[in-house]
């Protein structure tokens, strides 16, 4: 397999993972250095990532659009990802372009970084 196709389903396993509140799927994939930014800006490292299934469950994860570009160690993943959510009993719906960095590390391709950009109203 390819290393375009070992991160596309890296990402994949992260999205599922993320869908089923799969905490041991999530420690295994994320870099003990990760660091994501979230759609309002707020920072989380990999602790507090995995943590905030405690608060926080997705009812829906759609990801399409898709890209991914290699780069020897690195891959950065592109996609559109549309989710139905609840964050401490609110009711979460948001559509946001993501940005996705992978290392590979020992072998494995872990996810290193994450960010969240929304689509502008209107």
């Amino acid at each position: 397999m390819s290393d375009h196709d070992t991160v596309i389903e890296a990402q994949s396993r992260f999205d599922d993972a993320e869908l089923r509140d799969d905490r041991a799927v999530l420690n295994e994939l994320l870099h003990p250095e990760f660091q994501s930014i979230g759609p309002k800006g707020f920072v989380l490292d990999k602790e507090q990532w995995i943590g905030r299934h405690e608060f926080f469950r997705y009812h829906e994860l759609d990801v399409d659009e898709i890209d991914a570009r290699v780069f020897r160690d690195a891959a950065i993943v592109r996609s559109v990802q549309r989710n139905h959510a609840d964050s401490s009993g609110h009711d979460v719906r948001i559509a946001t372009r993501v940005s996705q960095t992978w290392v590979r590390d020992d072998g494995a391709w872990r996810l290193a970084g994450i960010q969240f950009s929304p689509f502008a109203d209107g």
